[in-house]
């Protein structure tokens, strides 16, 4: 359990082979999540890994900056709704830093709810594994917003050492 700010900060450089997470969206899911995190995690994750992945829901992302790729998650027949509207079709993903995706545009069920995860927003563990499994030289992926562990889970079914980080004990328990 750490807040990521604060533990991003005292790993080495180049440590990860790549940072892929779900950040807080910014839109009031919960006290963690009313804005996105101050951006210094994202320029502390770009020093430790050559490439960062994150999903920051499509009404966000231009709140992010600008990435060197964008990834597409398809959602067909999502009906979420948030505090601020609807979650449309399609989720972005940026990517910072090398881009090793051969196909950038993936069709997943919009099933977001896991069985035994008390998560307002888990990432379906088929979009996590798409996503860590972007290269095959990536041993060690890293996710300093861990909150229901897909992106941990989706990285023991490929084979990939996980670190996580989680600020809050119950999701990290």
């Amino acid at each position: 359990t750490g807040d990521a700010l604060e533990v991003l900060k005292t790993i080495p450089a180049g440590s990860v082979d790549a940072v892929v997470t779900d950040p807080p969206y910014g839109i009031g899911f919960a006290k963690w999540d009313e804005n996105i995190p101050d951006l210094q995690w994202l320029v502390d994750a770009r020093r430790i890994a050559r490439t960062v992945v994150l999903t920051p829901r499509t009404g966000q992302m231009w709140k992010w900056p600008e990435p060197d790729w964008v990834l597409c998650w398809n959602r067909p027949g999502s009906t979420q709704r948030t505090p601020t509207g609807k979650f449309s079709h399609w989720e972005p993903v940026l990517v910072y830093g090398d881009n090793p995706y051969w196909v950038d545009s993936r069709t997943f069920l919009a099933d977001t709810q896991t069985v035994g995860v008390d998560h307002p927003c888990p990432k379906p563990i088929p979009v996590m594994r798409w996503l860590v499994d972007g290269s095959p030289d990536w041993k060690t992926i890293l996710d300093p917003f861990c909150g229901s562990g897909t992106t941990g889970v989706a990285c023991m079914m490929t084979g990939r050492n996980f670190i996580s980080i989680e600020i809050d004990p119950h999701y990290a328990d």
